[in-house]
């Protein structure tokens, strides 16, 4: 099922490059922010390091911008250097899709993966033919009488399917969205990382707004997707056969790792290097050379080894998942370029920061100016929820707000978001705004 070619680096040629690049000045570039302190000055003694920098990893194809080093304040207060790369999250070493299957006679090779119950399954022909079966409710008929299956066909097909308030024309669809859809600019990613990760004496958890982190080709490393709303409007969005799949407002981004992205092999029997989490830490794949899982991950899929310190290794495919939480404080991340902000995370309420989107963002895609038309008491609601002022303004979009959409993106109840949100001013003339 799992076929497409995989890019592997080796950890020796590796180490050839840093030590060739490092020889001819530093790799990393030089920014404008103030130098951040010395480390001694900042960082705690529960600290570990990973054994690949990102700027020898990362592939050029992928990197916007150069990789540089900056000031940076972590989630959990800790002022420090981190590494700032701005990928474009369109992989540049395996094609993305296909997604849904045409037919329900084709095979595996014309559509996607789907994970349900740890596993994962092909999408193709006669596994969307026999979806009542498989989910044991006969709703489900995603194809024609004449065996077509319907698919979603144009970026206004897309947005109407694949929202958390599946449009009822679009009900019984495969979504699938394609990278053309994507507007020019959105798939671009800064993630602001820390050189030196720093343990949190407790985990942080991971959320749906929040990324895990990203893959050595710029593709996001997401949450797990919302597989239970897509299938409570019968409806299926598949990943491709490498674990992707487009969100119109993100670009294409994983949700599972099956080995297509770049990997790192190790100098030992250890499984490959894959990317870095958002808190600095490494990710390894799941399995080693021979085969093999490895025992006693403590509880956020982390163990520490001589070799490589304390790092990550990824759940299997068909849990939808990566890690189960952060190990270490987090840095950020930002749409497009981050405006030339400095990362501080602990302004975010220990979240990816400055995420803006429509509506209302500023035209180089960095947050929106809190102070312009932002009504009074939608800060102290982000605030409340847990999540930025962005988020929760693009989550909400134009009035009249969908409360239930937007409480599905921000991951909270419905009645957490409107408990939360101010009251409607009195206007007259006139009703109320809703």
């Amino acid at each position: 099922m799992l076929t497409k070619p995989k890019i592997r680096l080796s950890f020796f040629s590796l180490v050839t490059l840093v030590f060739l690049l490092s020889a001819c000045e530093s790799p990393v570039s030089e920014t404008t922010a103030e130098a951040p302190p010395s480390s001694a000055e900042t960082l705690p003694a529960n600290t570990s390091t990973t054994t690949v920098e990102p700027v020898s990893a990362f592939l050029e194809a992928g990197l916007v911008n150069d990789i540089t080093e900056e000031s940076c304040t972590l989630s959990g207060g800790t002022l420090t250097t981190c590494y700032r790369i701005t990928v474009t999250s369109l992989p540049t070493d395996h094609e993305a899709g296909p997604w849904c299957p045409g037919t329900i006679t084709d095979t595996a090779e014309a559509g996607g993966i789907w994970p349900e119950g740890g596993k994962v399954y092909d999408v193709d022909g006669p596994f969307v033919e026999n979806l009542d079966t498989f989910y044991d409710d006969g709703t489900w008929k995603l194809y024609n009488d004449d065996g077509t299956i319907k698919v979603t066909g144009t970026a206004e097909q897309c947005a109407a399917a694949a929202r958390p308030d599946v449009d009822e024309a679009y009900q019984n669809y495969c979504v699938q969205c394609l990278p053309s859809y994507v507007e020019e600019g959105i798939a671009v990613h800064t993630y602001v990382i820390p050189v030196t990760p720093v343990e949190q004496t407790t985990p942080s958890e991971v959320n749906r707004i929040r990324a895990i982190g990203v893959a050595f080709n710029g593709v996001t490393f997401d949450p797990p997707a919302p597989t239970d709303a897509i299938l409570s409007a019968h409806t299926l969005a598949p990943f491709d056969d490498c674990g992707g799949h487009i969100n119109l407002n993100e670009g294409y981004h994983y949700h599972a790792h099956t080995g297509c992205s770049t990997e790192i092999e190790q100098p030992d029997d250890h499984a490959p290097m894959i990317g870095y989490a958002l808190d600095g830490f490494a990710m390894y794949a799941l399995m080693n050379k021979r085969g093999e899982a490895p025992s006693g991950l403590d509880q956020c899929r982390g163990e520490y080894d001589e070799v490589r310190g304390y790092h990550y290794h990824v759940a299997e495919a068909g849990s939808n998942s990566f890690i189960d939480c952060f190990k270490g404080e987090v840095g950020c991340k930002f749409e497009g370029d981050g405006g030339n902000q400095l990362c501080d995370a602990t302004q975010t309420n220990n979240r990816a920061g400055g995420q803006a989107g429509p509506p209302g963002g500023g035209a180089d895609g960095g947050p929106r100016d809190r102070a312009a038309g932002v009504p009074p008491g939608f800060s102290e609601a982000a605030d409340t929820l847990g999540v930025t002022l962005d988020e929760l303004m693009a989550a909400l979009g134009q009035p009249p707000f969908d409360i239930e959409a937007a409480a599905a993106t921000l991951g909270v109840t419905t009645q957490e978001l409107t408990n939360a949100l101010p009251p409607p001013p009195q206007q007259q003339p006139g009703p109320p705004p809703r």
